[in-house]
């Protein structure tokens, strides 16, 4: 293997690019206000509407609250080294951009690739579930939609059934479309959809609180508040409690996807910061509660719904509160959605300018100075996968992508304090590299807690990336031209 492969672009490059991104560039819009509710608009979504019911039934029951709270500090931890890169490297790419400037190309190849699938596949399920709480929502108001499509083949001798889902088809092609006609108005959408959702869920805990405390608190839901162990690893008990963990993880990832816009930011010296720590905390606090009254009003056996806040405000008996509830759901999966595409165009709209991707892939729109063609072509992949896609489980298959990512990013600040201490850094992540490493053992730990068939999807998914990597990426890389001519003032390569 070639040192080429761990060529890193220039430090200083990097941040030329950024001060001089220039007039054709991508448009500087988002203050600090937009970024925290960008990243509010993708944490709050699928991880309180769906993935809290789900991860409670399955593996921690009520001790749910102990897994936000163990991821939450993972978060915390990965969160404060990227508000570092964030604010020191403010370029369209998140990991993918902090990987490339640390830990070489064929690292930052790697984290790319991955948050790719994480963006796409994680887009594709929620379309799904925006999907289905449509659904319900008509059916509660009295009102039918056309019965999905569906289509049968056979599978090594049994019967298969597909289904045709046309709403998550057209939800993906409208929020593509905001997306092309620019991030200041997906900003605004997004803003508009969080102040809805966020007053949902919190008139969801004035309501559960109002309910459990006129009943004395008296549930016996919470007994045991930590089921026992079924003899199965990850099945309740405290390896239950880690695997809800890693299984809700993946609702944190709105703080990563706040750090694709870093090129779109204002004062991202400023902002970045507060964007990315301002989300996340506002967003574990309402998570804890959430998890912590809905495990106290239903027990958690009855959470294996795609709708477990519906299930929860029902059990108060006030039926108005259920339509708000499925309102704000599916804003705030729209929201989400809307976050995740824009990241993944982001990363794309990186990788392309590095010569990793095709040329189309970083084309900027003249007049609304997007990367449209990309994310033209992403929304309709997307789209299509929402389309064939069943209603899964939001859980590990979208969570150990980005913990790999947060363990890279983490490792990188720790690299560049020790490689350019001199340069200057709006915000230092504190207590280097104390933080840093528990940022690596606690994003490790949730990924052992995942399941064998996460870690092999990973795999599959990477060795398909390599083969383009190592057919087109590395044949038309900027860095590994620089760096095959010799040229003194390219990036630099390391062992």
């Amino acid at each position: 293997m070639s040192l080429r492969l761990f060529a890193t672009k220039d430090i200083n490059t990097l941040l030329n690019e950024a001060k001089n991104d220039g007039e054709h560039g991508l448009r500087r819009a988002l203050g600090a206000t937009n970024l925290v509710t960008l990243g509010i608009g993708a944490i709050i979504g699928a991880g309180i509407f769906v993935i809290t019911g789900q991860a409670a039934a399955q593996f921690a029951g009520p001790a749910i609250l102990i897994s936000f709270v163990l991821a939450g500090i993972a978060c915390a931890f990965a969160g404060l080294c990227y508000a570092e890169f964030a604010s020191m490297i403010p370029i369209a790419g998140s990991a993918y951009t902090y990987s490339y400037a640390t830990l070489g190309e064929f690292i930052a190849w790697i984290i790319g690739w991955d948050l790719i699938l994480e963006y796409a596949f994680g887009a594709a399920t929620v379309a799904v579930g925006w999907s289905g709480h449509l659904r319900a929502f008509f059916q509660d108001m009295g009102w039918k939609l056309p019965i999905m499509p569906t289509s049968h083949f056979m599978l090594h001798g049994h019967t298969m059934q597909l289904k045709y889902d046309y709403i998550g088809f057209i939800i993906i092609l409208v929020i593509t479309t905001i997306l092309v006609i620019g991030i200041k108005e997906s900003a605004n959408f997004t803003t508009a959809i969080v102040i809805l959702k966020v007053s949902v869920v919190c008139i969801f805990i004035a309501l559960a609180v109002a309910f459990l405390t006129s009943h004395g608190w008296n549930s016996n839901y919470w007994h045991p508040f930590i089921p026992p162990n079924t003899g199965v690893r990850g099945e309740f008990g405290w390896s239950g409690i880690l695997r809800g963990a890693g299984v809700v993880f993946f609702a944190y990832i709105g703080f990563d996807a706040v750090s694709t816009a870093a090129q779109e930011a204002k004062n991202p010296a400023k902002d970045m910061p507060i964007g990315i720590l301002g989300s996340l905390v506002v967003c574990t606090v309402l998570y804890i509660l959430v998890s912590g009254l809905l495990t106290h009003l239903v027990p958690y056996t009855q959470l294996m719904v795609p709708d477990p806040v519906v299930v929860g405000i029902r059990a108060t008996g006030h039926l108005w509160a259920t339509y708000l509830v499925e309102i704000g759901a599916l804003g705030g999966l729209a929201t989400v959605m809307l976050v995740m595409l824009l990241g993944q165009s982001r990363v794309f709209y990186s990788m392309s300018r590095d010569g990793l991707l095709w040329p189309w892939a970083s084309k900027i729109h003249p007049r609304f100075r997007t990367p449209y063609i990309n994310s033209i072509v992403i929304g309709f992949g997307v789209a299509i996968l929402a389309t064939v896609l069943p209603l899964r489980i939001l859980d590990e298959m979208t969570s150990v992508g980005t913990l790999l990512a947060f363990m890279l990013v983490s490792a990188g600040v720790w690299v560049l304090r020790k490689k350019h201490p001199e340069i200057e850094r709006p915000f230092k992540t504190p207590m280097v590299p104390l933080v840093p490493i528990l940022a690596i053992l606690f994003s490790g730990l949730l990924i052992v807690s995942l399941s064998g068939w996460t870690l092999a999807r990973l795999v599959i998914w990477l060795v398909i990336g390599l083969v383009i990597y190592f057919t087109y990426g590395r044949k038309h890389s900027r860095v590994q031209r620089l760096a095959a001519a010799g040229n003194k003032t390219s990036p630099t390569m390391t062992d």
